[in-house]
């Protein structure tokens, strides 16, 4: 009884007690966390099935075993729930020592050359225009090959280094997983497992969506907990990608910032040739076979995962990104100023 309140009360307190952000990226973000990502993922890569699986299987397995062994309802319904207090506070605890603890490092504004004063409505406009006009002029030659997964590599260890990260990112082997039909019809992508730093990504995504995904996984990989900038490495990775990642960020970016503009800007946006707009019509096509009802209430939970882990714009972080991208100082294309310290 003693271990189980300890860890309990150990979890409730990784939950309330602040941590400086200075500290959490110096000893953990850059220094702990590195090693252990290299490791897990490593780990992880060499098995091919999601070990997020066999984990809910035997966890799933050890309650039904011992739920016959007790009799009665009463006792019962006791055993299972003091386990799953103590299963909370385990999962939980195990998760911010893993990888939640960089959800509380430092944001990216405080590492770039950020100035929130550029983040304006022309500002916004412009970088709609601009991928929509990227996707036009690169439509054709981003449907004339296949993903190149190891320039993608590349790139991405080229932007994460640039950003500051002490060592490359182990990528991970994206993986299906039993989830996938939830996946589907939840809407969603795909997912970073943080007890076992592997990903998963949505059987249904389209040739032209694979690239900023896979990228944005990664970008939780490399220890970006936050949506925006999970994405905005993501942007950063496939702008400097082959044909089909620089058109998908493209697709991507348009996608951010027509989310935060009105109906009348959005508008007087130029128009999409016939091949992106026909992109755009499949992009929406399979988010509209998800379940409505499964996918509104996966977005309610996920907007309160957020919320708990102090990201207080919740799930619309995704969109929040465009921030990131226009209070930027950039050296050249894709290649942002770091702040000097």
């Amino acid at each position: 009884m003693t271990q189980r309140l300890t860890l309990v009360a150990a979890a409730v307190a990784l939950a309330l007690v602040p941590l400086p952000a200075p500290a959490v990226e110096r000893w953990y973000s850059h220094g702990v966390y590195p090693a252990l990502q290299t490791s897990l993922t490593g780990a992880s890569n060499a098995i091919p099935i999601a070990l997020l699986d066999v984990s809910a299987a035997l966890l799933l397995v050890t309650f039904i075993v011992g739920v016959r062994r007790i009799a009665g309802w009463r006792p019962r319904l006791a055993w299972v729930a003091s386990r799953l207090v103590v299963a909370a506070a385990v999962a939980y605890i195990s998760f911010v020592l893993l990888w939640g603890l960089n959800y509380r490092r430092e944001r990216l504004e405080a590492k770039l050359a950020y100035d929130p004063s550029r983040v304006t409505r022309e500002a916004l406009v412009r970088l709609a225009n601009d991928a929509i006009g990227r996707a036009n002029t690169g439509h054709a030659a981003a449907g004339a090959q296949a993903l190149d997964v190891s320039l993608l590599e590349r790139t991405f260890h080229d932007v994460v280094l640039t950003l500051g990260a002490p060592r490359p990112t182990r990528v991970g082997i994206p993986k299906l997983s039993l989830l996938s039909p939830y996946f589907r019809r939840a809407a969603i992508d795909g997912m970073t497992a943080p007890w076992f730093l592997e990903i998963i990504l949505n059987s249904d995504l389209l040739p032209i969506e694979r690239p900023s995904v896979l990228a944005h996984e990664w970008a939780h990989l490399a220890g970006y907990a936050h949506e925006s900038e999970a994405n905005f490495v993501a942007w950063l990775t496939c702008r400097r990608g082959d044909a089909l990642s620089r058109y998908s960020a493209a697709l991507a970016t348009y996608g951010h910032a027509a989310a935060q503009l009105s109906r009348e800007d959005r508008r007087s946006l130029i128009a999409f040739d016939a091949g992106p707009r026909e992109d755009l019509r499949a992009i929406r096509e399979r988010y509209q076979r998800a379940t409505p009802l499964v996918r509104d209430a996966s977005r309610d939970v996920y907007d309160s995962y957020l919320k708990a882990n102090r990201v207080e714009e919740g799930i619309a972080s995704y969109d929040a990104v465009v921030g990131l991208m226009l209070g930027t100082e950039f050296v050249r294309d894709g290649v942002p100023r770091l702040r000097s310290r």
